[in-house]
């Protein structure tokens, strides 16, 4: 059983009368790549401000690699590499400046490996930092990250502001990263790119996981798409258990079924004579969207969220 890069067990933090987590529970284990998806002001990044010991836990426990993620924060920086999604530089300082001073505070730096990577993100490190642009800025970021020899990475929005070409560059880098063992936290809204990365994945909504488990594992919480033709025209395809928005267009009918239900649906559009049937299969986006469409609007307590205010809860 491979070992635990990070745990939470039942971990709140509230401000005030304001909760922004309600008992949280996470692991990520070595080698895994593990995603954490939820809208912004869902507490993603008060998440992970707890697990760096940035904020300290109101209740239950963070652990990173065992150890206490606010009394021994110190000792656990030395093992971490952390992306944030809005990168802020020192303007003075070159890029490849700051990427080497990451390195000496870390004690470990591979040049071979960070001239790899500067290639590899197409950044020029002799530009001082003040004329990057945001995507440039974010290159330093992971260039900084992946030239360390951490044991585990907390990604926050990491590719924000890159283009698709960095963002396939992005995944590849993680994906070596996963080979070598390492752990990865990866809390992102690109649906995307967490069904091209991630092992498990964990669903926050307004500070509460609302499900954990593989992509898998999770498709049985939406729904998939059919399009079908047939010889003759189907009867009370919307009473059918399991089916869901039909629709018609050129030719026949659109639909979504219920992915336990689709046995009993293909049974009853069967005597109608199929001549054409296709299907398309939940994307990570539907079972997110629905989620948030079975409970209403996350927006309704967002004012008092402090990851909406950059002063609130540091």
């Amino acid at each position: 059983m491979a070992a635990l890069s990070l745990e939470t067990v039942r971990m709140s933090k509230r401000f005030g009368k304001f909760t922004a987590l309600n008992s949280i529970d996470l692991k990520v284990n070595e080698g895994e790549v593990f995603g954490y998806i939820g809208p912004n002001g869902s507490g993603k990044t008060t998440t992970i401000r707890v697990l760096l010991g940035i904020l300290q836990a109101s209740e239950g426990t963070a652990k990173v690699f065992g150890m206490d993620a606010w009394k021994d924060a110190v000792k656990i920086h030395k093992r971490v590499a952390y992306v944030p999604g809005d990168v802020n530089l020192w303007p003075n300082l070159t890029g490849g400046e700051v990427i080497d001073l990451f390195g000496s505070l870390r004690g470990k730096h591979d040049k071979d490996r960070r001239e790899k990577l500067l290639k590899r993100f197409d950044l020029d490190p002799s530009k001082k930092c003040r004329t990057y642009s945001k995507g440039n800025r974010q290159k330093v970021a992971l260039v900084a990250a992946f030239t360390s020899d951490a044991d585990l990475y907390i990604l926050d929005e990491p590719t924000s502001g890159l283009d698709p070409l960095m963002e396939q560059v992005f995944q590849e880098c993680v994906l070596e990263l996963k080979k070598e063992g390492k752990g990865i936290f990866l809390s992102s809204h690109i649906m995307s790119e967490v069904e091209k990365l991630c092992d498990r994945i964990a669903i926050i909504r307004e500070g509460v996981i609302v499900e954990t488990g593989t992509l898998a594992e999770m498709r049985h919480l939406t729904r998939i798409t059919m399009t079908i033709e047939t010889e003759s025209p189907i009867e009370n395809l919307d009473r059918v258990n399991g089916v869901h928005a039909v629709a018609e267009h050129q030719g026949g009918l659109s639909f979504q079924v219920d992915s336990n239900e689709i046995g009993g649906v293909v049974s009853y559009i069967g005597k109608y004579g199929v001549k054409k049937l296709e299907s398309t299969p939940p994307t990570l986006e539907d079972l997110f969207m629905r989620h948030y469409s079975e409970g209403g609007s996350p927006e309704d307590n967002q004012k008092d969220n402090p990851e909406n205010n950059p002063d609130g809860g540091v």
